[in-house]
């Protein structure tokens, strides 16, 4: 592991403060109780059934994700600056979305091309004049950082659509402090419990404000062979609320229903898990079996709120992450407190050409892409996937970007020969309804590998407990 990473446990050759009692935990662990514990853990998980599923794979449908039991620590004041930074991209964000659906003052302003936001294949015409309830259209914004330094984050991407992983941030807590009870008296670590309740007042609070009493919320999955389906599940049993597939659901007059045992019962807030594109055969694909015929029509009278919206998708697109931070001046009127990695547009002549030059250099991503697919990471490939990759670039540039390979920062991992330094990066989990909140805290992502950068868990990447001291 190159020396040139920020460690986030060392500085100096000495542990950093919030690592402290880390490093004598860790030290006094004798190699036989770490791999017990290990073992330990994955039986937890397997019981718990936290699994997810690798699209277009052969073997094992429910693959448990990659634990390590060596958590990552933030202090108070790191995390009241990531908080600050978090909170604002997310009311920006959700001012863009307002925005786009409606005058488009920041297109009329020439402050983002037209073409990236009327031309994005996730603008959904069918959202255009709809205002959700409190204008809010992402709900849940998961946001992912980097660290590069002792004082230097960036955001990596903005996640507005369903961003998943919020049940291992959970779960990873859980584990934790059933097997190392005692770290978490001796150490005073920010609860995380507390994401269920404000995740169901987030969404009960965008219930139509035609809705009669308490607001009815259901989780809208795709079925059991999604991929997060076991994190559907979780969510909708921790907030005590049903989860449903679209043929549980049916629309008549002006109401979405759910069919009972008692009868059908009116649903007011639809926290939808399944892309916009199967939501509404009506409106969308109409070979979808996995959505509720008529729910746009429902949506766009006021009848039933989605969240997130319809179209919010846009947001995530890794070319519009590059105008985040001028959103940030036009709809706030203050100065970004998180930094955007810098980005290179290949849609834009002397971009490409840049890019093209130094493919050794950059990681170059597609703009629609997820889960670690469809990039370069350039230092890493040889010159044949080089020349391939830059085929595709000069035969559709506007479909990528490009950015400097990051000197992502490493935290403790324990590995087979006892605990080494891998790259991590952090995903908080912002919501937005009346108030914007988030617990303490979020999924760290650990690449396993050594020297590997990518630490999505799809290609091979693992998690960790992520703790914030408490004053």
């Amino acid at each position: 592991m190159d020396a040139n990473f920020f460690n986030e446990m060392y500085q100096a050759g000495a542990p950093r403060q919030p690592y402290r009692a880390l490093e004598a935990w860790h030290r006094e662990m004798p190699g036989e109780l770490r791999h017990l514990k290990q073992v330990e853990a994955e039986a937890l998980f397997r019981r718990f059934g936290i699994t997810f599923a690798v699209y277009g794979e052969g073997g094992d449908p429910d693959r448990l994700i990659p634990f390590d039991m060596f958590p990552r620590v933030f202090t108070a004041t790191e995390w009241r600056r990531l908080e600050r930074g978090i909170k604002q991209r997310a009311r920006a964000l959700n001012a863009f979305l307002s925005d786009i659906y409606d005058r488009g003052e920041i297109v009329r302003a020439g402050r983002i091309p037209a073409r990236l936001v009327y031309g994005n294949e996730a603008y959904e015409i069918a959202a255009a004049g709809v205002r959700p309830p409190l204008g809010v259209y992402s709900h849940i914004v998961g946001i992912d950082l980097v660290r590069t330094g002792p004082d230097q984050f960036y955001v990596l991407e903005d996640n507005c659509r369903t961003p998943s992983g919020v049940s291992y941030m959970l779960e990873n807590r859980e584990i934790m402090m059933r097997m190392f009870p005692q770290l978490f008296q001796q150490m005073r670590i920010a609860p995380v419990d507390g994401y269920a309740r404000l995740l169901k007042r987030t969404l009960a609070s965008t219930a139509p404000a035609r809705c009669p009493g308490d607001p009815r919320v259901v989780v809208l999955t795709p079925g059991p062979y999604n991929s997060a389906y076991y994190e559907h599940s979780f969510l909708a049993d921790l907030m005590g609320v049903e989860l449903v597939e679209g043929q549980d659901l049916f629309v008549e007059g002006d109401h979405v229903w759910m069919r009972t045992t008692e009868g059908p019962q009116r649903v007011d807030v639809i926290y939808r898990r399944i892309d916009d594109a199967f939501l509404d055969p009506l409106c969308f694909r109409h070979d979808s079996a996995l959505g509720v015929p008529g729910l746009m029509n429902v949506y766009r009278s006021g009848g039933v709120a989605i969240c997130s919206a319809p179209g919010a998708g846009v947001a995530d697109d890794k070319a519009v992450y590059c105008y985040v931070p001028e959103m940030i001046r036009f709809y706030l009127g203050e100065a970004p407190l998180l930094e955007n990695v810098p980005t290179w547009r290949c849609g834009e002549p002397d971009s490409l050409a840049y890019v093209l030059d130094r493919l050794d250099e950059l990681v170059v991503k597609e703009v629609h892409g997820s889960g670690g697919y469809g990039m370069l990471i350039g230092p890493k490939a040889d010159a044949a996937t080089r020349a391939t990759f830059a085929a595709k670039l000069r035969e559709a540039p506007a479909n990528y970007i490009a950015q400097p390979t990051l000197a992502l920062s490493t935290c403790p991992t324990f590995v087979d020969e006892g605990v080494a330094p891998r790259h991590v990066d952090l995903r908080p989990f912002c919501l937005v309804g009346e108030t914007v909140e988030l617990v303490p805290g979020g999924l760290t992502r650990v690449a396993l590998a050594d020297g590997s950068l990518v630490v999505n868990s799809s290609q091979g990447g693992g998690v960790k407990d992520t703790w914030v001291i408490a004053e």
